[in-house]
């Protein structure tokens, strides 16, 4: 006889593991479905403002989540990339990259977000070779290299403070005529001789042999073109909702995240919820999205309810 959960949550970030203490403390059947446990948070250096934790590595936090997770009766697969998810009458089938199938009676997608490519010439070719989208995780393979970071955002100057443990030279490229980072960040970064910024300038190519030895940027106010020498181009242009495999199933605004009813965090599908920072709530914090996991669990155990009376 096929298993049939009655409730299946996508992703293991805040959100998602949130979903899953409430749902299990609801006693529901759940299967929640994640790559890993790191997600966002893991890949951020430091958390100052998620209470009870003050001054934590984002890896140190998530590990704090997974193994409050791990207290409750939940069944849980990693490494788990979700490619489909179709509704077939009363039920969500849920297809995998494995080729595993799961089927739920409602759904909660908390997947997150993704990096935002700069979608250069180059980039693609030398992910892992030279260009990265996490500081935390690639650092330490720049020691005494010179990098860039593309972003003037907190996410860029981050980086760039990550980077000043290892790397001899800095420069944090933005295509903006200001610094969108917090001033805190920028205090931070002002006193790290290392780093140097630049404003005005658009990133147009990602060049070497077998891994990153230059980029080619644009002065965007004087419309000269120059060729920097760097063995590093950390990305940090923002994030695209982690969506692709729900096309078709709700309604989503114009980028592309999944629309909600922010009392529940329901989808325009019955029995579909979508929580954190997939969703189009405006501030995308870690406690908000916790706040959202555990307010898509209760909606979809009073969905799952209304099922049987």
């Amino acid at each position: 006889m096929e298993k049939v959960y009655d409730l299946i949550i996508i992703g293991g970030g805040p959100a998602g593991i949130t979903a899953g203490i409430y749902a299990a403390r609801k006693k529901l059947k759940t299967l929640l479905l994640t790559k890993d446990f790191i997600g966002q948070v893991g890949k951020t250096s430091r958390v100052d403002n998620y209470p009870g934790f003050f001054g934590v590595s984002g890896q140190e936090l998530m590990k704090k989540f997974e193994g409050h997770l791990k207290k409750f009766e939940i069944e849980i697969k990693k490494d788990e990339e979700v490619t489909k998810v179709e509704k077939k009458g009363e039920f969500f089938s849920v297809k995998a990259e494995n080729s595993n199938e799961f089927k739920a009676k409602a759904l909660i997608v908390a997947t997150g977000r993704d990096p935002r490519p700069l979608e250069v010439p180059g980039e693609k070719e030398f992910i892992g070779r030279g260009v990265s989208y996490c500081s935390i995780c690639d650092s330490a393979f720049f020691k005494d290299k010179a990098v860039a970071v593309i972003g003037g955002g907190n996410s860029g100057f981050e980086a760039a403070l990550d980077l000043v443990k290892y790397a001899k030279r800095i420069f944090i490229f933005e295509r903006s005529d200001k610094i969108m980072a917090d001033e805190i960040l920028q205090e931070q970064v002002k006193k790290e001789k290392s780093i140097e910024i630049h404003l005005n300038k658009e990133i147009k190519k990602i060049e070497g042999r077998d891994k990153v030895q230059a980029m080619v940027y644009q002065d965007l106010k004087t419309g000269k073109t120059f060729q920097v020498p760097i063995d590093g181009v950390f990305v940090q242009i923002g994030t695209i909702p982690a969506t692709g495999f729900l096309k078709g199933l709700c309604e989503f605004n114009e980028k592309d995240e999944i629309k909600v009813d922010f009392e529940s965090c329901g989808t325009s599908t019955p029995g579909l919820f979508a929580a954190g920072d997939v969703n189009n709530g405006k501030w995308k914090q870690i406690i908000i999205a916790a706040g959202e996991g555990a307010r898509a669990a209760l909606a979809a155990y009073e969905y799952l309810q209304s099922k049987t009376l």
